[in-house]
């Protein structure tokens, strides 16, 4: 069988964090209800924080701890995203470029709504079990940037729209494919992938989001549930309930992943309510620990759900995870792997919580200031030098050297390590 897979991934989730029970209450959302969702952090992304700087933070240890022969097999990097800031030019130009390299290399950008991050997972597996260049390997950064502000004006939008801001966050998840699995296995074959047109979210303007937040709940519930069946067609002897020591779902936020799960097991499995609830704690909870802290990074956070499973499970035997992404639109996708002790060692030598503890937590004060100004960088900006005194404690938090956005000259964008 051919071996492939996560050979080695980092989660970058910003330098400043909110409190999102503290944001409901100010924006006077019902919080009876917001209990339900199991939101309690979201990343901020600073005036000098972007796609790039995210992804380059989270992807740099990985390039670092590779020895100069391992380096130059990375050829080809994907970025995946629904934060571009340009049309054409692919944000993997940057990525290639602050990572230090060889130019012989495939540069390019997938969007496909929060299924971006997995596309540019499985292009990579497919990249690496093509033999096309054996030993070759690629660097997959999916990041992005949630802007919470809706379209005004269309039948379309609810009040309910209004828990996109708690639930929206920041970062970006970096993974190393090749045929050294030591974090994550793939399961060669073992795929369900399931997709049709509906308007449930959508970018229709480069800084907002517009939407139908029950339509959006309804089409991630019908693709889990079509997208499993798929895989379970594929795979003989695929269970719900018995093939998946874990299960990583993307997550808009924690309430949703209950409902999807729920749902799941009663209908694949006939489970009551008590074993449903007993189930959810032991398999998918470790998968929500770092979402619960970063929110919804779109096309990474189903990478950032998988980086919470092997982070916080037991493996001290290997055990299987089942995976699911969704992607408005729509596409989504169940896969699985198997994670080792190895690779939560691996991973957990990267001190993915620490990192998240270092973040500044923003005061509501400085929240408020952050959106009257964070129209400082739009799509299209030509010109601007960012502010660094802007909460400058945030740019010390991580203890270590960080790359940030310093200026954009004629378009493009400069950066600097603090």
């Amino acid at each position: 069988m051919s071996l492939v897979g996560i050979e080695a991934m980092n989660v970058f989730a910003g330098t400043a964090y909110l409190d999102v029970k503290r944001l409901a209450e100010h924006r006077e959302l019902d919080t009876t209800r917001f209990e339900n969702l199991l939101m309690r952090e979201k990343t901020v992304a600073l005036p000098y924080e972007d796609p790039i700087s995210f992804g380059v933070n989270a992807a740099k240890p990985i390039v670092d701890a590779l020895s100069p022969e391992e380096k130059d097999r990375i050829e080809m990097v994907i970025s995946s995203t629904e934060s571009a800031f340009d049309f054409g030019k692919s944000m993997s130009t940057y990525f290639h470029h602050h990572l230090g390299l060889n130019r012989n290399c495939r540069l390019f950008e997938l969007k496909n709504a929060c299924y971006s991050g997995v596309a540019g997972l499985q292009m990579a597996v497919n990249f690496v079990l093509s033999q096309a260049s054996p030993g070759a390997k690629a660097l997959v950064i999916a990041t992005d940037i949630s802007r919470f502000m809706v379209e005004k004006g269309g039948d379309a939008l609810t009040m309910d729209w209004s828990f996109a801001e708690p639930s929206s966050g920041a970062g970006a998840v970096a993974m190393l494919i090749s045929d050294q699995p030591h974090v994550f296995q793939v399961d060669v074959g073992a795929n369900g992938y399931y997709g049709y047109e509906v308007m449930d979210t959508c970018r229709p303007t480069p800084e907002s989001d517009a939407g139908d937040a029950d339509l959006s709940l309804l089409s991630y519930l019908d693709c889990c549930e079509n997208a499993f069946l798929e895989y379970k067609k594929r795979v003989e002897g695929a269970d719900y309930a018995k093939s998946f020591s874990y299960l990583a779902f993307h997550t808009p936020f924690g309430g949703m992943i209950k409902g999807a799960h729920r749902n799941l097991m009663r209908k694949m499995v006939q489970a009551n309510a008590r074993e449903i609830e007993d189930d959810f704690e032991r398999r998918v909870v470790p998968g929500l620990i770092y979402c619960q802290r970063v929110a919804n990074i779109m096309g990474a956070t189903t990478t950032l759900s998988l980086a919470s499973t092997i982070d916080n499970g037991n493996f001290e035997t290997p055990q299987r995870i089942g995976c699911f992404s969704y992607g408005s639109g729509c596409c989504s996708e169940f896969f699985s792997g198997v994670v080792r002790k190895e690779g939560q060692e691996c991973l957990r030598a990267l001190k993915i919580k620490d990192q998240l503890d270092k973040r500044h937590e923003l005061s509501m004060e400085e929240y408020d200031n952050l959106l009257v100004g964070s129209n400082a960088v739009k799509f299209g900006t030509r010109n601007v030098t960012l502010d660094t005194d802007f909460i400058p404690q945030a740019r010390k938090a991580m203890g270590k050297e960080t790359l940030f956005l310093k200026e954009i000259k004629e378009f493009r964008r400069e950066y600097e390590w603090v």
